[in-house]
């Protein structure tokens, strides 16, 4: 706690005033911490994980404060464009408070899994709204919809997804017959090892458009982390989705790793079908842009001609 002791100087200083649009209607947001009494349609949003920092973006908002990229720092290249006047708060695992505080923000975006503890301070702020499962990016953008009075757009970019779905679905049923549903397993190499995994935002877009899980991955848990090359028969499956940061040591362990015999004894090194992906929209974006790029890279794997649609600039 003492690293956010200097809050309670800022916040005794600064008495949070509205700064939401003209529009003095209240709007009550239930969220996983509570309810968040939100007036008017916020200007001033900020945003403390990279979820809602895609999110905010797709519905044409932009924050005045976000915390840094894992990658790609301090912002990943998908979304600079569209924040060019944004103050950096620091890392989502610790954003810095009395920044915040100084920001004036009339609403802050946070995530269950990082900030339960300051939730109480960040409230003291602005109206904080908490979602509940940060890999459901749909359900995110329906919270912030609400709560920044963008409901209309919200729903547009929803239908628009729904229908991406759909067409996606058609077609690569289509094409692999008797073979779909198609079990994908989704892999990470590190510098020193490797992981399966379970559960995430991949998963829970991949779920969606109806890819199944091998049977030993369906568990609980975010996923497993392997060490040793004995254990590479673990990430079996119809097709492999891997991605990995741009590091030489990272590599190293992908070459070490693929190189081994029972890599190639895999069903999907076999068939060739392992799919090289980008780190940051399968692992890291989180938001429904993040999404639409992930189902544009599904597209062009598999050989998909897409429907035509109307653009959104973002997504």
């Amino acid at each position: 706690m003492l690293r956010y002791a200097g809050f309670f100087l800022v916040a005794t200083c600064l008495a949070w005033a509205p700064t939401a649009s003209a529009n003095n209607s209240a709007t009550v947001v239930e969220h996983a911490f509570g309810k968040a009494t939100i007036h008017g349609n916020p200007a001033r949003v900020v945003s403390l994980y990279q979820g809602a920092t895609d999110t905010a973006v797709a519905l044409g908002i932009e924050p005045v404060g976000v915390v840094e990229s894992w990658t790609e720092k301090p912002m990943y290249r998908y979304l600079r464009q569209d924040l060019q006047e944004v103050t950096y708060l620091g890392l989502e695992t610790q954003p810095n408070l009395e920044r915040i505080a100084w920001l004036m923000p009339d609403l802050i975006v946070g995530a269950s899994n990082r900030h339960r503890t300051i939730y109480p301070l960040l409230d003291r702020i602005a109206p904080t709204v908490i979602p509940g499962n940060v890999y459901d990016f749909k359900a995110l953008l329906a919270l912030m919809a609400k709560a920044t009075g963008r409901v209309a757009r919200g729903e547009a970019l929803l239908a628009q997804w729904q229908a991406r779905v759909e067409d996606f679905r058609t077609r690569i049923q289509r094409k692999l017959g008797d073979q779909w549903p198609q079990e994908v397993a989704i892999l990470s190499f590190r510098a020193d090892h490797a992981r399966i995994y379970y559960d995430g935002f991949a998963r829970t877009v991949l779920d969606e458009l109806g890819f199944a899980a091998p049977v030993d991955h369906r568990k609980e848990g975010w996923g497993i982390k392997l060490t040793s090359q004995e254990s590479i028969p673990a990430m079996d499956a119809e097709a492999i989705f891997v991605f990995m940061d741009d590091d030489p040591a990272v590599r190293r362990t992908y070459e070490t790793w693929s190189s081994h015999l029972l890599w190639k004894n895999l069903q999907a090194v076999r068939q060739n079908d392992v799919y090289r992906v980008d780190p940051v929209t399968w692992n890291m974006g989180a938001g429904i842009i993040a999404a639409n790029r992930m189902l544009d890279e599904l597209y062009r794997h598999y050989n998909l001609e897409q429907q035509d649609r109307q653009e959104c600039a973002q997504c």
